[in-house]
């Protein structure tokens, strides 16, 4: 990967490695959202995907990961801007917005260290959906976004 390519390089011109290389590894893209059919809001919850290993923050089959998880998207330049949902923190969103990658992103910090310890990641409140009954999802909502305040 070229040098410090997140500030020399618009995300156009990344390669597929640098731009794999922008995810930060919180989890926070693998929670499950729900659209409220109705208002259009997006409620997003502490439950992960079951492919997602909580304590590491990373797919467990990250290559087959469509294959056994047909609903799981894929984040592309291309489609960036259909995931209105994607937290202030994302380095896809901030770079996309024209800010800075966070202080405590692994391609500034060297390691994913100071993101867990900041809590920037799922690993301190994410639970997999293996572990939650379908039911019971309103109870685990965390956050909603409502449709007028979508980018």
């Amino acid at each position: 990967m070229r040098d410090r390519f997140w500030e020399r390089f618009a995300l156009e011109e990344l390669t597929q490695q640098e731009w794999e290389a922008l995810c930060d590894g919180c989890g926070k893209c693998c929670l499950v959202k729900m659209e409220d059919a109705e208002t259009g809001d997006v409620a997003t919850l502490n439950v992960a995907c079951r492919l997602l290993d909580i304590g590491s923050c990373r797919c467990s089959d990250y290559t087959h990961r469509f294959e056994r998880v047909p609903e799981c998207t894929q984040l592309s330049l291309q489609n960036l801007d259909e995931f209105h949902w994607l937290p202030h923190s994302c380095a896809y969103r901030r770079l996309a917005e024209g800010r800075k990658l966070a202080s405590w992103h692994p391609l500034r910090s060297g390691s994913d260290r100071r993101m867990h310890e900041r809590q920037m990641s799922v690993r301190h409140f994410g639970v997999s959906e293996t572990d939650v009954d379908e039911a019971d999802y309103e109870e685990h909502i965390i956050d909603i976004i409502p449709l007028d305040e979508r980018r």
